[in-house]
């Protein structure tokens, strides 16, 4: 009968806590593989501009930092195991940043609009365009060229 009084913990207490162990394990080397991939995402971007090509840096630089921020949410912030409507919140955020951008863009990348005018940028762009023709044209850098007329 002193079985019957025994701690029915006691046989498993060992096998809890090193399965515990183990999913600490796999859970610490799950991050680290996660992190791998991100220092290997970062390298391949900051590679992008190096190589020259405009349409890979642009490749690199915002197709890369989507992957890389969308591991960072999946992973780190653990919106994959939240309900469905943390999901909905997340797209709904990004759309309006969109829309935010391309509202505003076409005002901000020009020097018009209907009824206000950024005088301040077409200065600096007739102060840049005078500066290079006194320069032997739009290949020479700044410097090059000055009094060899």
């Amino acid at each position: 009968m002193a079985d019957a009084h025994a701690d029915p913990h006691a046989s498993h207490a060992a096998p809890g806590h090193h399965d515990h162990h183990e999913e600490h394990i796999h859970e610490t080397s799950y991050y680290l593989k996660v992190y791998g991939a991100l220092l290997v995402l970062f390298a391949i971007s900051v590679l992008g501009p190096v190589v020259g090509i405009w349409w890979l840096t642009l490749i690199t630089a915002f197709g890369i930092a989507a992957v890389k921020a969308s591991l960072v949410v999946k992973f780190f912030m653990h919106l994959d195991v939240e309900q469905r409507f943390i999901h909905y919140f997340l797209v709904t955020s990004v759309l309006l940043m969109f829309l935010f951008f391309f509202a505003v863009a076409p005002d901000v990348m020009n020097h018009r609009g209907d009824n206000w005018e950024n005088v301040a940028a077409q200065q600096e762009v007739q102060r840049g365009l005078a500066a290079g023709e006194g320069h032997g044209g739009h290949d020479a850098p700044a410097g090059e060229g000055a009094g060899h007329h």
